[in-house]
């Protein structure tokens, strides 16, 4: 289980993850050939996205050698091309949606695989910045290509006003981030002024042409027909 320098350049360049080669070293210089505790070492050198199944496949398919395995595994997470996606309505900076505190509500990106291959399983949408507003991860199905859906995430709203943004991302099992950013930003209102902006907006005092047709005709001196033009008459 010797690792001379050419395999550690391999290892350190596949999946652009550098190794710890104190550790690597470490572990060829035990010699053991417990399987438990190879898979053990190898789960180490990996990290923990690497669980006890898939370790001990990598071990067992290099012949319980270590150096091969950490080789192996990264020869394939290099290779493995991420999904495509993109937002068919692409909800910008500019889209705002006000909501009262503490209030239930729901966002609905649509988006399609513009890619040439279906999506893997297991891929998720889930916050990659800023608030959440609670909202967990939501699954997707394994969309074909040029085949869209729509992605629905139940949230709840800041308890204080203000302007909130958040940034969600599709992802992948393995946990690698893929396709358009998703935004969403909202305005928190303070109680009751959602009720009197509703108000506002449906009064017929909103109604520019409302204003402009029912005015007295005193107030509008060329509408009145005994009004003369010197306005020292009306």
């Amino acid at each position: 289980m010797d690792i001379d320098n050419t395999n550690n350049d391999q290892m350190e360049n596949a999946g652009g993850v550098e190794i710890e080669q104190s550790l690597l070293q470490q572990f060829s210089c035990m010699g053991t050939s417990d399987k438990e505790e190879l898979v053990s070492q190898l789960q180490k050198v990996i990290g923990p996205q690497l669980n006890y199944s898939s370790a001990a496949f990598f071990l067992d398919m290099n012949n319980w050698n270590l150096q091969g395995a950490v080789c192996s595994y990264f020869d394939i997470e290099h290779s493995s091309k991420l999904p495509s996606m993109a937002l068919a309505s692409d909800p910008h900076a500019s889209e705002n949606e006000n909501i009262e505190p503490n209030t239930s509500f729901r966002k609905t990106w649509n988006v399609y695989n513009n890619g040439t291959e279906p999506w893997p399983s297991g891929c998720h949408a889930q916050c990659a910045d800023s608030n959440p507003f609670t909202g967990g991860v939501q699954l997707v199905g394994c969309l074909q290509p040029g085949e869209g859906a729509p992605i629905t995430i139940e949230m709840v709203s800041p308890s204080k006003p203000g302007t909130y943004q958040s940034k969600w991302r599709l992802r992948t099992a393995t946990g690698s981030y893929f396709g358009d950013p998703m935004w969403l930003i909202i305005t928190v209102l303070e109680e009751g002024t959602m009720d009197l902006t509703d108000q506002l907006s449906q009064s017929h005092l909103a109604d520019p042409d409302f204003l402009t047709n029912n005015v007295p005709p005193i107030m509008h001196p060329n509408l009145n027909p005994n009004s003369s033009d010197d306005p020292s008459m009306c």
